[in-house]
């Protein structure tokens, strides 16, 4: 192989590496609108709208027999290089935000981590068909690995 095409081939190499460290925020386009499944507690609905061209913003709520209980609000942001999910959970976390950052993506598949946070560390997002994803939350808890998983379909 001649030495230029060996250069222009690590060169498009390194950048595709590179661009799937640093996802924008189109990427996960497919995750905007309204999910829900019904469980025995009731309808958890997750709700996913653009807020502006870095930010999304989502919130997911219980529909019961006689209320609507919030269990969360979340931001997906863009900052500088990274995506971040930052969910805010009442009564977790001092009612405080915690920042997960994207680790890994694809065009069907979101996966944000923070190592430093009880639990979980892991949220990951998975679309599955064009109408439905499982969206899934684990780590480690007293040394033992657990995971949750939410299957949704679109609303």
């Amino acid at each position: 192989m001649k030495p230029y095409l060996t250069a222009a081939f690590i060169l498009v190499i390194s950048h595709n590496l590179f661009a799937q460290n640093t996802s924008s925020l189109s990427d996960a386009k497919w995750l905007l609108g309204k999910w829900g499944n019904q469980t025995q507690r009731g309808k958890m609905v997750e709700e996913w709208s653009l807020v502006n061209d870095s930010t999304y913003g989502g919130r997911s709520y219980m529909i019961t027999a006689t209320d609507s209980i919030p269990l969360e609000s979340i931001v997906l942001k863009k900052e500088g290089d990274d995506l971040f999910y930052i969910p805010t959970v009442k009564g977790q976390n001092n009612d405080q935000p915690v920042k997960f950052k994207l680790t890994s993506s694809s065009a069907n598949q979101l996966v944000f981590e923070n190592p430093a946070h009880d639990f979980p560390q892991k949220i990951s997002y998975m679309l599955e068909t064009e109408g439905s994803l499982m969206a899934e939350i684990s780590g480690t808890v007293n040394g033992q690995q657990r995971a949750r998983k939410f299957p949704m379909k679109k609303l």
